[in-house]
């Protein structure tokens, strides 16, 4: 099917097409590159590598005469195919196209020497002279199932950047969460900002599926909470992105960009102490602030914050139910188990319920967590992905931090970053209750690293990502931690009885998904 016709006045709208398809492109893409000999087939392949790669001065030589040149980026292996020496499709088995579709992204020059043996699926990109030598005209055609919608939506991308004055600007693509949405790190002359693509989810199965688990969780469906935390937690003294630009409609936003510098150092990642607790340090001073219930969303209306109630609390640790528990048994989790897991649940979270309200941005650990080094204070600390806030404990963060699902941290640090934020709290509410906030603190840890446990599988068994199952073993050692104290101990039993620590040692999933272990 015939998805777009483009034409392309200049080697700029070139590089421009390159960085368009290169920000959506997906490891089992195949790229069809057609045309007559000068079409510019080259030209275009070796500008999506180059965007892949962000090296505009890669080089990528030509496979006329090798075949085939593979580029190993960081996000996932690119191949380079000539085919116009092959002498039949029967060498592709030779070259190793096939296992170079299983492995990465493919781009093929004269795929129709390939015959059958081009995947169905393939982007097939016709290039032919334009009206001028300079001119090329494309012709995209392509399965809708797989290309349409991406495509149309990184169109729409640059036409949103255009008018928002960034004409031409290169575009990046950037590590996303574990959402529907994507990111960009755009650069236009030396100046960068960060595009956030919220689309509205596919009205297929999976659509719905993740839509309703959402639901459940009470999470964003749009980007109008996330201007309404921007400037809420703006106005209140914290550094949170600038909105340069944001069309609700659409689902696109134009942020500041707060730069790559982490609160975490070293490889595997581990916490930086001091920048952890200043990072504690903010989640008390906004803890101890009173707190609206609504805000303006900075889009000509109000947005009511959701609270956590019993509904979504047991939908959090169902999620292990669901997905989890039956991972690690091999088998569903039967009637009676999930009547008395979620039995054991109840009484703590009547405990949660009854608790203290502030305002929880539930992701708040290292990877939505800037290090601004030229600021003062808390405002070092740039907040990222809080679109989620919602109305809850306000130990729920202190986990969070304290408990980081993607980088360690150790139980000294741990019990030192609680008794920080104690004693802030304490300082500045003398009569705040801290005994009852470190139960608390412990039953939320046995909540969140429970549903972490359900949550990482689905990302795995729904989703296609693997790569969060490298965090099970940190998720388990958490468990551990929390499984220690008194008020667990009838949970811990439930978990010594049904979930065998035999999950081949719980520690081996680097292996079992072919993911690096941290």
């Amino acid at each position: 099917m015939q998805l777009q016709v483009l034409d392309l006045a200049d080697e700029a709208a070139t590089t421009r097409l390159a960085e368009d398809l290169a920000v959506v492109l997906k490891p089992g893409d195949v790229i069809a590159l057609q045309g007559d000999l000068g079409a510019g087939k080259t030209t275009l392949a070796r500008a999506i590598i180059r965007a892949l790669a962000d090296d505009p001065d890669l080089e990528v030589p030509s496979p006329t005469f090798t075949l085939a040149q593979d580029y190993r980026l960081a996000r996932f292996p690119v191949f380079h195919f000539d085919l116009y020496r092959i002498g039949s499709p029967r060498d592709l088995i030779e070259i190793g196209f096939d296992d170079a579709i299983r492995s990465g992204a493919v781009l093929v020059e004269w795929p129709e020497r390939a015959g059958d043996e081009l995947p169905a699926d393939a982007l097939t990109l016709a290039m032919s002279q334009g009206a001028h030598a300079d001119t090329r005209r494309v012709v995209l055609v392509g399965d809708p199932s797989r290309w349409e919608r991406r495509l149309s939506r990184s169109v729409a991308i640059r036409a949103f950047l255009d008018d928002a004055g960034w004409s031409n600007a290169a575009r990046r693509h950037l590590n996303g969460d574990a959402s529907s949405r994507r990111y960009e790190r755009i650069n236009l002359g030396g100046q960068t900002a960060v595009l956030m693509d919220h689309p509205v989810e596919a009205n297929d199965l999976a659509g719905q599926a993740r839509k309703a688990a959402r639901a459940a969780a009470k999470l964003a469906e749009n980007t109008r909470p996330f201007q309404a935390f921007a400037l809420a937690l703006g106005e209140r003294g914290f550094s949170t992105p600038t909105v340069f630009a944001h069309d609700p409609a659409a689902g696109f936003m134009l942020l500041e960009d707060l730069g790559a510098d982490t609160c975490v150092a070293g490889q595997p990642p581990a916490p930086i102490p001091e920048r952890y607790a200043t990072a504690i340090e903010l989640l008390a001073a906004l803890h101890a602030m009173r707190l609206p219930d609504t805000i303006p969303d900075g889009c000509g209306s109000n947005y009511r914050l959701p609270a956590y109630g019993l509904d979504n609390l047991v939908a959090e640790v169902s999620v292990a139910l669901e997905w989890g528990f039956p991972l690690m048994l091999g088998r569903p989790v039967d009637g009676e188990d999930r009547a008395s897991f979620l039995a054991l649940w109840r009484p703590l979270f009547a405990e949660i319920l009854a608790g203290p309200v502030t305002w929880c941005l539930r992701d708040y650990h290292s990877p939505n967590l800037m290090w601004l080094g030229d600021r003062q204070g808390i405002c070092r600390i740039g907040l990222l992905d809080f679109q989620d806030t919602i109305l809850g404990h306000p130990a729920y963060d202190v986990v969070s931090l304290a408990e980081d699902a993607r980088v360690t941290v150790a139980p000294d640090l741990e019990t030192a970053l609680i008794d920080r934020y104690v004693a802030a709290r304490a300082a500045a509410e003398p009569g705040f209750d801290a005994p009852g906030f470190r139960r608390a603190y412990w039953i939320l840890s046995l909540q969140r690293n429970t549903r972490l446990l359900g949550t990482f599988a689905r990302l795995l068994l729904r989703d296609g990502k693997p790569h969060y199952m490298k965090h099970y073993p940190r998720i388990w050692d958490y468990l551990d931690r929390a499984f220690q104290q008194d008020v667990s101990r009838p949970l811990k039993l439930w978990y010594d009885a049904h979930v065998p620590r035999a999950f081949p040692d719980r520690m081996d999933t680097s292996d079992r998904y072919g993911i690096a272990p941290d």
